[in-house]
């Protein structure tokens, strides 16, 4: 027995399975309630009950004292519906709305993608998930004081862990230490999330443009959307060196087999007789497809002279300024 769920002041509606947390479905039906831990001991998804009868679930009592369940409130990453309910509490709309943390973790497991990109997988605590948009960044906070920024791979429906693309810099400070050091179990400390570059609710046709490990949000922004049954046109241009830096395309490859509002266009630098897919520079493929930009958003991630040369190019064929929205990967030695 399902009931429906009213989210005040917004007037949001969703519907909730008996058994099933009220952020769960909240999440499911890709309304972004706040949270943290999500096992009741942080206290982030605190909300009001404004009608209707909930079982508070297990929690740690630090989380919820009697005093505001005497108010009506209630932990949402625990309460489930035993009615149909009124609820209030304020949805995350932007970045701005989910709090940075500062958290350790520790390395779960590592995987070569490529000659040059390594795949880290990252467990945070047991009393603690971090919260992000699709797109959004963490930052390693080093020993020595230095900070090493990465985008998160994973959507944040799929947050038991949190996955990164490395790519690794020749001399690089850090990167050098994760493909010749680093190994599973290792801790280190992260600070997040961070970053504007995010899928926008929009209707307009989105272009990604991805460069390299730049792949890495648009995959997260992605997935979320197609976990969320997002209906609107998508088309990721993937720039890679050659075939093996193309490092995960059977995935954008089976996105296009099940998804008829995706489509997925890989563009190698380097090729070869045999390849039979597009060559060049990546945001020239854009250009090449696209006469007019007016009515579409771009998403562009990658090195920065990619990143400049598609907002320059994409303006002149009429791409909106504030349509556009980047995140500019520096691959210098001395900030890798």
């Amino acid at each position: 027995m399902s009931h429906q769920v009213t989210i005040q002041p917004s007037g949001h509606q969703f519907s909730v399975d008996e058994g099933e947390t009220l952020l769960s479905a909240a999440l499911n039906a890709g309304f972004a309630l706040p949270y943290g831990c999500r096992n009741g001991a942080c206290g982030a998804c605190k909300g009001k009950i404004l009608d209707g009868a909930v079982d508070l679930g297990n929690y740690q009592a630090s989380a919820l004292t009697d005093e505001e369940k005497s108010r009506g409130l209630a932990l949402f990453c625990c309460a489930t519906a035993k009615s149909d309910l009124a609820i209030e509490v304020k949805e995350v709309g932007a970045a701005r709305d989910i709090p940075v943390k500062t958290l350790p973790c520790r390395v779960e497991r590592m995987e070569k993608l490529a000659a040059d990109v390594m795949a880290i997988w990252l467990k945070l605590p047991a009393n603690e998930r971090l919260q992000f948009l699709p797109g959004q960044y963490i930052d390693f906070l080093l020993k020595d004081g230095r900070r090493r920024s990465f985008s998160l791979a994973n959507p944040p429906e799929d947050d038991g862990l949190l996955e990164l693309h490395v790519r690794h810099v020749p001399g690089g400070h850090f990167t050098e230490h994760v493909f010749n050091v680093m190994k599973a179990k290792d801790i280190l400390r992260i600070k997040g999330p961070n970053g504007s570059f995010f899928l926008r609710d929009s209707d307009k046709p989105a272009i990604f443009v991805a460069g390299g490990t730049g792949y890495a949000p648009i995959k997260s922004m992605l997935a979320h959307a197609f976990h969320h049954a997002v209906d609107r046109q998508f088309v990721l241009y993937w720039g890679a060196r050659d075939l093996p830096s193309l490092y995960q395309p059977d995935l954008p490859g089976q996105w296009q087999q099940r998804h008829a509002n995706f489509s997925f266009i890989p563009v190698l630098d380097q090729t070869t007789p045999d390849w039979r897919g597009r060559g060049g520079r990546v945001h020239e493929a854009v250009l090449a497809d696209f006469k007019d930009l007016s009515g579409h958003e771009v998403y562009a991630c990658g090195a920065p002279v990619m990143v400049q040369a598609a907002r320059r190019d994409f303006m002149a064929r009429g791409l909106p300024e504030e349509a556009f929205f980047s995140d500019a990967f520096d691959y210098q030695s001395g900030m890798a």
